[in-house]
């Protein structure tokens, strides 16, 4: 199984298969993309101009509120998929990305990171609101929303992701796709992030679309 999908305990075994076979489906597709992207100067991320679509959703904030895309307008916006009880890799993809803004000092002002929950059964607006405090609220927005709305907004960025089977304790993981999109001010689709990439590549590269967006 891909080591780019994180957040899971051991699977039975038929549940293993049926998801490899979904996610060697959309690992296929991702594929085709990345193949078609490259990195290149002045970037030291992956650059994806062109290749995805342009920020959209609509879903509801960690403050209870319908929010969308409108209220990040003018905006750098890191969007990242996840969930409040992933044990370690979302805490330490947000982490990074915070390390990324405290490398950027004032243009920090200008980005917005939005963790997007894929597990909206338990990540309730309150639940998100503390998980997102405890890094940093005035730059990270929890969103959560309606298994559609959820959904609806990864299909569109081609996310990966799925519950795993309850342990005897009631509680599951979500395994996820862990790429991080970065859209523009003009809100398209500039730049992914992947896990291997450090807080100073992402900053680097935020830096240039703050000071140098076209």
């Amino acid at each position: 199984m891909s080591k780019d999908i994180h957040c899971f305990r051991l699977m039975p075994a038929m549940h293993i298969v049926r998801f490899a076979i979904s996610l060697t489906l959309a690992f296929a597709a991702l594929s085709l993309l990345f193949l078609s992207c490259h990195r290149d100067e002045p970037w030291q991320l992956t650059n994806v101009r062109g290749h995805l679509p342009d920020l959209k959703f609509s879903l509801t904030s960690d403050q209870g509120r319908p929010i969308n895309e409108q209220a990040f307008q003018h905006k750098i916006t890191l969007v990242y998929f996840g969930y409040a009880h992933c044990p370690d890799v979302c805490p330490g993809t947000l982490a990074r990305l915070m390390n990324a803004l405290q490398k950027l000092g004032d243009d920090a002002r200008d980005v917005r990171i939005l963790f997007i929950s894929v597990d909206p059964a338990r990540d309730t607006p309150q639940a998100m609101h503390a998980y997102v405090q405890a890094f940093d609220a005035r730059h990270i927005i929890g969103l959560t929303g309606s298994l559609h709305q959820i959904e609806t907004v990864a299909r569109r960025y081609r996310v990966s992701y799925q519950r795993t089977p309850e342990n005897p304790d009631q509680s599951y993981d979500v395994m996820h796709s862990p790429t991080v999109y970065i859209f523009d001010r003009n809100q398209r689709a500039r730049l992914i992030a992947k896990p291997a990439d450090s807080a100073g590549q992402i900053a680097h590269d935020i830096r240039l679309l703050v000071h140098n967006d076209d």
